[in-house]
């Protein structure tokens, strides 16, 4: 049976144009797993007030670190599919899970090459809903629908695997040996408390206990835990990277609306660091594997200043894996082995 992959991220506007932003954000935000309400809600809130509202702000946002050839996450996965295609025999295409290559696209790409078998591997290393979960609903809709005979496998959560931490690690290490920190933060995307709820049938209090434990990420329970593999990504990583205790800690950014969020936020903690006297710190964003307007404007930028306005002296954001060898190598590893 022919196989082929398909890599999917979480996708960018096709240019930092207003009209170009609020078609990405209407087809980002109107996605039931991301905001998860009732529809005629999340219709009044995304057509009524953020698509109103937000996508000036978006606009100028993806403006800063837009590059020449494009949005950096589009750009960074094309390079990244085409290091991965030369290590492997089958086909490899990229797709997203919002705005352009789509992954109706991405799998017509693969029928017409007479792929019969698809891997399907989301590029979030912890499992959550908003990501992992939206791509594996959308692509066995479009499958069931348009190619009844084409076989699906889903890529679990890679957040613990052996691969990815040392391509982490590969990453990290050289920067933190030439930036003397005081403190490394681990920034993860955040998502509502409610979101682990639904994906966990852990109960809620063993989700947000006390800032370090929540429920076992090798556990049938914590299997879809997003709060959980992304301590233990850090807990992995601190190991790899041989962080002494006390010198790193973990946080959650980009949050939407009034709901409990995952805490602490990214950037309330960034502003606390400085204001207790840290002077160097460093940010990795285990979260995403290539670098897109949440690390590159929110972190990079914004998080920069805060951090100097509140008596930090130097900020240092770590790439994503981006397209290093390193995680090219592992992606190509794993499609081999699967």
């Amino acid at each position: 049976m022919p196989k082929g992959v398909l890599l999917v991220n979480l996708g960018s506007p096709d240019s930092f144009e207003v009209k170009d932003i609020k078609r990405y954000l209407k087809e980002f935000l109107m996605d039931e797993r991301v905001i998860d309400y009732p529809y005629w809600l999340r219709y009044l809130i995304v057509r009524g007030i953020i698509l109103n509202v937000r996508p000036p702000k978006t606009s100028e946002a993806y403006k800063k670190i837009w590059w020449d050839e494009g949005s950096p996450l589009i750009v960074i996965s094309k390079r990244l599919t085409a290091k991965v295609q030369a290590q492997v025999s089958v086909p490899v295409v990229m797709a997203m899970r919002y705005g352009n290559p789509s992954i109706s696209e991405g799998l017509a790409a693969l029928h017409q090459q007479g792929v019969t078998e698809v891997l399907l591997i989301p590029l979030y290393p912890q499992y959550a809903m908003a990501t992992s979960e939206t791509i594996e609903v959308l692509a066995e809709k479009l499958i069931r629908e348009h190619y009844p005979q084409m076989v699906l496998h889903k890529f679990p959560p890679f957040f613990h695997r052996k691969e990815y931490i040392e391509a982490l690690a590969g990453v990290t290490a050289p920067i933190l040996a030439d930036y003397p920190y005081d403190h490394l933060l681990f920034s993860y995307h955040g998502v509502p408390e409610r979101h682990l709820y639904k994906t966990s049938p852990t109960p809620a209090h063993k989700h947000i206990e006390d800032g370090k434990r929540c429920c076992d990420p090798y556990s049938a329970e914590g299997a879809h835990c997003y709060r959980s593999h992304c301590f233990e990504t850090t807990r992995l990583l601190a190991e790899a990277l041989q962080l002494p205790e006390g010198k790193y800690s973990i946080s959650f950014q980009s949050r939407l609306g009034a709901d409990k969020w995952l805490t602490p936020f990214t950037s309330d903690r960034i502003k606390a660091l400085a204001q207790s006297g840290v002077k160097r710190l460093a940010v990795i964003t285990p979260a995403f594997v290539a670098d897109c307007v949440e690390t590159l404007e929110e972190i990079e930028m914004v998080g920069g200043k805060t951090f100097v306005e509140n008596g930090g002296e130097s900020f240092k954001l770590i790439p994503c894996l981006n397209d290093s060898e390193l995680w090219a190598k592992a992606l190509a590893q794993w499609i081999n082995n699967d």
